[in-house]
C-alpha cells in the first residue's frame, strides 16, 4: 500500500511538472531521441532489444512445443447414398472437433484459411444401423476413426459435436417427361422458320424423390438466343431440372429449320358464315387478295385451296356495320405474315 501511495504521488507530481513545461518542445525532444540513428548509437538499448527479441522467440518456441487442447471446426460432405435412394434432409454442414496436439500443429491448422471437408460415405455409415422409416440416427463418436483418418495423424480427437446426426433416406422414382424448348430465334432479312423447332430426343427420363417428381410434367432447355440465322442450324443445349433430381440425357439436339422466304399473292373467294335460310346476301368484292411470305421449297405447291376466308353474318344482326371484316380461318402453317386486301367488304342483303 505504501509503495502504491508513493508511486501515485510521484505520478501526480510528474503530471503537474509536465503540464508546466512547453509541451511542443518536449515532444520534439522525444522524437529526436527515438530516431533510428540515435538508437544505433545507444548500444545499451540495442542490446536490450536484441535480448528481448531472443527471449520472446525462445518463449514462443517453448510454448508451442507443449500439448494443448483446442476446438477445430471442419466442413462435412455426405456422399454415396445407397442405390435408388437419396438424402432428403439436411444434416450438419460442419463438425466441431475437440482435439489435443502440439502447439505447432494447432497453430498450423488455425492459420489454414480452409480445411478439406470430412467426407462421410452414407452407404457405409448406415449399413449396420437400424432404420425408422428411412431415418438413421448415428452417434458421431462411432465415426471417430473415419474422421481421424481424414483429419491428421498428428491430432488426437477426444470429442465431436454434435454428438448425434440424423440421415433421412428416401426412395427415388423415374418417369419420362417431354422437353420444353426455351429458345428464341432471330433471322437475317427474308429468312424464317420453315417448320417449328424440334428437340432430339423430344422426351427424357428424370429420376428423383416422389414428392418432387409429382410436380414435374416437363423439363425445359436452358435459355438460348440464336441470332442472324440464314441456314438450317443444329445445336446441343443443356436441360434444366429441379435440385435432387437427375436426367438422362442431360442435353438434347435442337433443330432450327431455316429457309429463305419470298412473297406470293393469291386471289381467294370470301364465304358468308351464319347466314339464315331465305336470306340472300351479296358482298363486294366477292374475292380478296391474300399476300404472304412462303419458303422457296413450298412456293409452287401452295394454291388457292389452301386458304379459306369469310365474313360473319351475325355481325350484321348485332352491330349493323357498313362494311364487314374479312377473316381467314384456314391457311398453311408454314407461311409468314399473311395480309388481306381489302380487309373489309361491302354487302347487300336481298329479301324475298
Amino acid at each position: 500500500m505504501n509503495n502504491y501511495n508513493s508511486f501515485a504521488g510521484v505520478w501526480y507530481n510528474s503530471l503537474i511538472l509536465f503540464q508546466s513545461l512547453d509541451m511542443k518542445k518536449k515532444l520534439l525532444d522525444i522524437a529526436k531521441y527515438v530516431k533510428l540513428e540515435k538508437l544505433k548509437n545507444d548500444k545499451q538499448i540495442v542490446a536490450f532489444l536484441v535480448c528481448l527479441l531472443i527471449a520472446t522467440v525462445l518463449w514462443f518456441l517453448n510454448a508451442l512445443s507443449k500439448d494443448y487442447t483446442a476446438t477445430l471446426s471442419y466442413p462435412v460432405k455426405y456422399v454415396n447414398p445407397p442405390s435408388n435412394r437419396f438424402l432428403s434432409n439436411t444434416p450438419p454442414a460442419k463438425f466441431d472437433l475437440k482435439v489435443e496436439a502440439h502447439g505447432f500443429t494447432l497453430l498450423r491448422h488455425k492459420l489454414s484459411l480452409s480445411f478439406s471437408p470430412i467426407v462421410l460415405n452414407i452407404s457405409a455409415i448406415t449399413r449396420n444401423e437400424e432404420s425408422n422409416s428411412g431415418s438413421y440416427t448415428i452417434r458421431t463418436e462411432n465415426l471417430m476413426r473415419r474422421i481421424s483418418d481424414q483429419v491428421s495423424k498428428e491430432i488426437s480427437i477426444s470429442e465431436i459435436r454434435p454428438e448425434i446426426i440424423t440421415l433421412v433416406l428416401d426412395s427415388l422414382i423415374t418417369k419420362k417427361v417431354p422437353v420444353k424448348l426455351n429458345i428464341k430465334t432471330e433471322f437475317k432479312p427474308q429468312f424464317y422458320l420453315k417448320e417449328p423447332l424440334s428437340a432430339t430426343p423430344d422426351s427424357v427420363k428424370i429420376t428423383g424423390p416422389t414428392a418432387i417428381l409429382d410436380t414435374v410434367f416437363s423439363v425445359s432447355t436452358e435459355s438460348k438466343i440464336f441470332e442472324r440465322l440464314d441456314a438450317q442450324t443444329e445445336k446441343m443445349v443443356y436441360l434444366l431440372h429441379p435440385e435432387k433430381t437427375t436426367i438422362s440425357p442431360e442435353r438434347v439436339r435442337i433443330n432450327i429449320p431455316v429457309e429463305r422466304f419470298t412473297e406470293k399473292e393469291l386471289k381467294i373467294p370470301v364465304e358468308v358464315r351464319n347466314k339464315p335460310e331465305g336470306v340472300n346476301i351479296k358482298i363486294f368484292p366477292s374475292e380478296v387478295k391474300v399476300s404472304f411470305l412462303v419458303g422457296l421449297g413450298e412456293f409452287e405447291s401452295i394454291n388457292v385451296s389452301d386458304f379459306k376466308a369469310f365474313v360473319d353474318y351475325d355481325t350484321i344482326i348485332k352491330n349493323h356495320p357498313e362494311d364487314l371484316d374479312v377473316k381467314i380461318y384456314t391457311k398453311p402453317s408454314f407461311i409468314q405474315m399473311p395480309k388481306i386486301s381489302p380487309a373489309t367488304v361491302e354487302y347487300l342483303i336481298e329479301t324475298n
